[in-house]
C-alpha cells in the first residue's frame, strides 16, 4: 500500500493525491497536523534521502521559527527535533512507496516508475 505523509490542506499533497487517484493507485494518508508523525518514520525517511532534502527552509513556517531554532538544524539530529517539533517545515508529501522506495515532493513523472 502506498501511504502519502503530509497536510490536507497543502496544494502539494492535493495535487498529489487527485495524481495517485487518477492513475488508480490506492492510499493512505496520513495527515501530520491530526496524527503527529512518527518519530521512528522520520529517522527512515532521513536516512533514506537526507535531512537536508526533508527540511523546508522555503517555507512560512520555517521563516517564522526562532532563529535559534533554525540554527539547531545544522546537522541530521538538529533538524530531526525541528522537524518533529514542527510537521510544517517537512518538504510534502512524503510517500512510501509499496517496494520501499521513499520520495518528497510530488514528481509525477518519478512516480510514473513508481507505481
Amino acid at each position: 500500500m502506498i501511504t502519502v505523509y503530509g497536510i490536507s490542506n497543502c496544494d502539494t499533497v492535493k495535487k498529489a493525491r487527485a495524481w495517485l487517484a487518477t492513475q488508480g493507485l490506492a492510499h493512505e494518508f496520513h495527515d501530520f497536523k491530526k496524527l503527529g508523525i512518527p518519530a521512528a518514520r522520520l529517522r527512515i525517511w532521513e536516512q533514506a534521502v537526507g535531512w537536508h532534502k526533508l527540511l523546508n527552509r522555503q517555507g512560512t513556517t520555517w521563516r517564522k521559527l526562532d532563529p535559534g531554532e533554525q540554527a539547531s538544524a545544522t546537522d541530521a539530529a538538529g533538524a530531526l527535533t525541528v522537524m518533529q517539533a514542527h510537521a510544517s517545515v517537512i518538504k510534502r508529501p512524503v510517500v512510501e512507496w509499496p517496494g520501499g522506495q521513499i520520495t518528497v515532493g510530488f514528481e509525477p513523472t518519478a512516480w510514473g516508475a513508481l507505481a
